[in-house]
């Protein structure tokens, strides 16, 4: 088991960065693909990005691949998401999540999920 709590979130005006950070706690971190999904009101999860165990791949959506970046720091059991030009439609509940693979992950989901952080872009 894994447990995954979110932080960073928060206000910033359209055209600025944010780092968000998921610390994981219970089995060895370096044992799972780690994943950021974003949920908006009335719409479903979707992928943002993920890493692989050892940080040696990456995914992104379409939508944020030039301007986030996902990495990770396996001694501190944290993955960390870099959000750069953020622009309203940003604007999202951003969820961590912890899979076996990170194929997987990128196209299904994890299998252990953070309670989320909420981040607002203003324009």
């Amino acid at each position: 088991q894994v447990q995954l709590v979110e932080s960073g979130g928060g206000l910033v005006q359209a055209g600025g960065s944010l780092r968000l950070s998921c610390t994981a706690s219970g089995r060895a971190f370096s044992g799972y693909a780690m994943g950021w999904f974003r949920q908006r009101p009335g719409k479903g999860r979707k992928f943002v990005a993920a890493i692989s165990r050892s940080g040696d791949s990456d995914y992104y959506a379409d939508s944020v691949s030039d301007r986030f970046t996902i990495s990770r720091d396996n001694e501190k059991n944290t993955v960390y998401l870099q959000m750069g030009s953020l622009n309203p439609e940003d604007t999202a509940v951003y969820y961590c999540a912890a899979g076996e693979d990170v194929v997987v992950v990128t196209t299904r989901g994890g299998d252990y999920w953070g309670q989320g952080t909420q981040v607002n872009v203003s324009s």
